[in-house]
């Protein structure tokens, strides 16, 4: 370890209320940090997602990474919610916010009090349910439909009560054959509450997160998914985890937008490692 430390923030996203939502750990000054170092950092953080933001290029954007504890992902919503707020709340950056990714450049404007995110649609395609993963959600005999966008996958189910009572064998989960690249399963069904529209939650045992408490990435799958059944180009979004959040989410053709607000929880330093 060396001594020149480096600055983190621990951010939940999705929510505006402390300790709910998806929390993310956000590392800053981290040029020349290795990739085998990033992991070990975002092994020692143990949230689904520890992101990396470089200093600003040339251009004016910033280099973003995003891990979870077990592999580097190519998207993250929250992730880059939380990187975003932490630029523009904590250290007085200007925006809009551009990063260049793995998913190309991802801008964040703020809007209203909230961040919105312009992220690429991925849009699924029906296909037939992967062998054994309607019994791995505990879903049994329900009638669900499965679709993939290449990220993110589908299970489309009728109700909310169906999303809420899925207790997924993570194990048996975690075995079954998903389609190549996809990161993880949205379980998704209309909502019953007024003025919200879809509901979902999202698992990923394959990338080493059982359950993502809110998952942006799932959002640009489930955007013009619900769109294209509801008829509507905004919505109202809820991921109904155990510690929830919420989100308003937009279809624009070959992007979506996702609005949510995020809380700093917490801000330190910690060892650089070599």
């Amino acid at each position: 370890m060396t001594g020149r430390k480096i600055p983190y923030y621990t951010v939940d996203a999705f929510t505006d209320t402390p300790f709910a939502g998806n929390p993310a750990a956000v590392c800053l000054e981290i040029d020349g940090l290795s990739d085998m170092a990033m992991a070990r950092i975002a092994g020692e953080m143990n949230l689904s997602e520890t992101a990396f933001v470089y200093r600003p290029g040339d251009d004016g954007s910033r280099g973003l990474r995003w891990f979870t504890p077990a592999v580097e992902v190519p998207l993250c919503g929250h992730a880059t919610l939380a990187s975003a707020h932490v630029l523009l709340r904590e250290r007085g950056a200007t925006g809009p916010v551009r990063f260049g990714s793995l998913s190309g450049i991802l801008t964040v404007h703020e809007e209203g009090g909230r961040l919105r995110l312009d992220f690429p649609a991925n849009p699924a395609v029906e296909a037939p349910i992967p062998t054994g993963l309607a019994d791995a959600l505990g879903l049994g005999a329900a009638d669900a439909a499965f679709a993939s966008s290449g990220k993110v996958a589908l299970v489309v189910v009728a109700s909310e009560g169906e999303v809420l009572s899925v207790r997924p064998d993570f194990g048996a989960l975690g075995r079954v054959a998903l389609p190549d690249g996809v990161m993880g399963v949205a379980v998704t069904a209309p909502g019953d509450d007024a003025g919200v529209d879809f509901v979902s939650r999202f698992f990923a045992p394959w990338v080493g997160v059982d359950e993502d408490p809110v998952t942006g990435v799932a959002h640009t799958t489930l955007t013009p998914w619900w769109s294209a059944v509801l008829g509507k180009r905004e919505m109202e979004a809820r991921q109904r985890s155990a510690r929830g959040g919420a989100l308003t989410v937009r279809e624009r053709g070959d992007r979506v937008e996702l609005l949510g607000h995020a809380v700093t929880v917490a801000a330190g330093r910690m060892a650089r490692p070599e």
